[in-house]
């Protein structure tokens, strides 16, 4: 199988998220946003996933577009934890690093693909 660095570095990120999620409920018994963050994190890996085994060009667009919103919600659950004091703040820029960079690649995917699609718009 050919390596792929947007699916490899998003199922490294939704591993982390769920061993975070895991830790708060086992440490802060803290659900909620536990919860929400692993929707959002896991959710990233999973769309990039259903992209790469898209129909066509625009599924595949449409999946990378629902993975980049996913990326911006995780990131606003982050910043949420971090501020709330919830999370320390070094893992949360950690996390934060890996965040920003899948931002930056699928964004990247994303309109590329967009002015491949739709060269006129």
């Amino acid at each position: 199988m050919k390596d792929n660095v947007v699916a490899d570095k998003s199922y490294a990120l939704a591993l982390k998220i769920v061993k975070l999620s895991l830790s708060f409920k086992k440490n802060k018994n803290e659900f909620e946003l536990s919860r929400q963050i692993l929707k959002s994190g896991t959710s990233i890996a999973a769309n990039i996933e259903e992209a790469v085994g898209g129909q066509s060009e625009k599924d595949f667009l449409a999946k990378i577009g629902i993975a980049y919103k996913e990326c911006r919600e995780t990131i606003f659950w982050l910043k949420l934890l971090r501020d709330s004091d919830l999370i320390d703040n070094q893992e949360a820029a950690n996390l934060m690093l890996d965040l920003d960079e899948l931002l930056k690649i699928i964004g990247s995917i994303k309109k590329t693909m967009t002015l491949k699609l739709y060269p006129n718009s």
